[in-house]
């Protein structure tokens, strides 16, 4: 079905005089007249009584061909062509086609005016899809617009980018199937969207799709299983190439699907200069799967190409070197990084916090997360959470309800695990008075006590052998239990 649909829309756009849309042979005297008056009044009239002559020179309107003669007049003035556009719909003048739609959009996008050409692109999709215009060929609206965008485009002397905009707008209103198949008319033509919007095309793919259907999609649209002589042999003059930001987005969706080798693939392959977020990318990669050797090297590799380290590299080693243990040297590069300049964020910090948690330093934790309170960044609640875990399995269960409560109050977290961890280990002291305070701290954020909740107390309770409060506590879980499932 797809291959048919290709060449059905690529015979309706092989290359054929243009007709003269906007000139129609059953245009009548009386048309023709309408339409000099019309141009007449919106060219010479003041604005203070063009609208009202207007209104008396169109008693019955105007018909979508007859507009588009007058745009086609309004060349040279597309505010004035936007105005009057907008007037004939506030007035009810004129039953717009998509026709007459890409004339007004070919004008704007002629003059640059990009913003009003893509809002009317949009209008023009949405009002094609409300008319269910059944003599269309296509049951698509975008590619519909697009076969009279296509049609209307030299008499309008419009700019090509005005299909970046169809493609921006489809992809907008999350109709990928439509874009992609917009683009490959538009290559079979010899007419190419720029790099960027094929890179929006494409990461939308690959978000949507996955990568791998992503990756296909870019091959196909760059040509790069083809070479300059095929391209050259088949009609096409003209090669687009990828830039780095279509490499970098390949390899962060690779990255983020879990497809490290995918990661290294795709560098391998780049064309063209990468940039401090390529190598970043590669380092995650690497930094991923513990091999910060090679993450070394591609730093000093960086360096020497007089690349600068950006926020993220340095976030990115920092954090690799964290969470293979070895803090001391994510600390080093800690340190480079505030005496480049680049500015530190939450995440630096909390990869040092976490750092120091995994090896069980809870006190150089302390000092780095007090740091990093001190400058007002955010931490999650997750490095929290670590913290709060190594406080109590060390039993340091009066800092870590000061740091939670501290943190809850100043930075309005929610940690959950942290309240877990706190009531589990005050419940194991037989701190029962303190462990049904946090609890109830807990509830307050809109957290319920779950079995392993309930657990700690049971079991603290049994321990102090207070049978009554260890059944009511059994019976209160079982209720609870049983009112869950209902939920569900």
């Amino acid at each position: 079905m797809a291959i048919q649909f290709l060449k059905q829309f690529r015979q309706s756009l092989r290359p054929k005089p243009w007709p003269l849309l906007f000139y129609s042979s059953s245009s009548n005297d009386a048309s023709e007249g309408l339409v000099t008056n019309v141009v007449s009044i919106l060219t010479h009239h003041r604005s203070k009584s063009r609208w009202g002559n207007l209104r008396a020179a169109c008693p019955n309107g105007i018909d979508p061909v007859q507009f588009s003669q007058i745009t086609l007049h309004l060349k040279n003035k597309p505010q004035l062509a936007l105005r009057f556009f907008l007037w004939t719909k506030t007035e009810s003048l004129c039953h717009h086609t998509l026709e007459s739609y890409s004339s007004i959009i070919h004008l704007l996008a002629r003059a640059r005016l990009s913003s009003h050409a893509y809002d009317l692109i949009r209008t023009a999709i949405r009002a094609s899809d409300l008319n269910d215009d059944r003599n269309r060929r296509f049951a698509s609206p975008p590619l519909n617009l697009f076969e009279s965008l296509v049609k209307t485009y030299r008499d309008s002397g419009s700019a090509p980018f005005v299909f970046d905009l169809l493609i921006k707008a489809c992809l907008d209103s999350k109709k990928v199937d439509p874009s992609i198949e917009i683009v490959r008319m538009l290559l079979s033509r010899g007419i190419s969207p720029k790099v960027s919007t094929l890179n929006s095309l494409i990461s939308r793919v690959c978000r949507n799709r996955g990568v791998v259907e992503g990756y296909g999609i870019c091959r196909e649209f760059f040509r790069l299983d083809e070479e300059k002589n095929e391209i050259s042999k088949r009609g096409f003059g003209f090669r687009v190439t990828p830039n780095v930001h279509t490499y970098n987005e390949l390899m962060l969706c690779c990255y983020q699907e879990g497809l490290l080798e995918g990661v290294e693939e795709i560098w391998s392959e780049m064309s063209c200069k990468p940039d401090a977020y390529s190598y970043s990318v590669l380092m995650a990669a690497f930094c991923e799967k513990g091999r910060m050797g090679d993450a070394e090297k591609l730093w000093e590799e960086m360096r020497n190409r007089e690349i600068e380290p950006d926020v993220v590299s340095y976030n990115t080693i920092v954090g690799g070197f964290c969470k293979i243990g070895d803090v001391r040297r994510g600390e080093e590069f800690f340190r480079e990084m505030e005496l480049a300049g680049v500015g530190t964020t939450a995440s630096t910090y909390e990869h040092l916090v976490k750092g120091y948690c995994n090896v069980g330093d809870v006190d150089s934790a302390v000092l780095v997360y007090k740091d990093m309170s001190r400058r007002d960044l955010r931490p999650d609640a997750s490095t929290l959470d670590v913290m709060i875990r190594l406080f109590c399995d060390k039993g340091r269960v009066q800092e870590a309800l000061e740091f939670v409560r501290c943190a809850v109050g100043k930075f309005e977290l929610v940690p959950r695990e942290s309240y877990e961890a706190l009531i589990k280990r005050l419940c194991l002291e037989g701190r029962m008075e303190e462990a049904l305070k946090v609890q109830a701290e807990m509830v307050g954020k809109g957290f319920q006590p779950n079995s392993e909740i309930y657990g700690a107390f049971i079991d603290a309770y049994v321990r102090q052998g207070n049978e009554g409060m260890t059944e009511a506590l059994r019976k209160e879980m079982f209720a609870t239990q049983m009112q869950c499932q209902q939920n569900k």
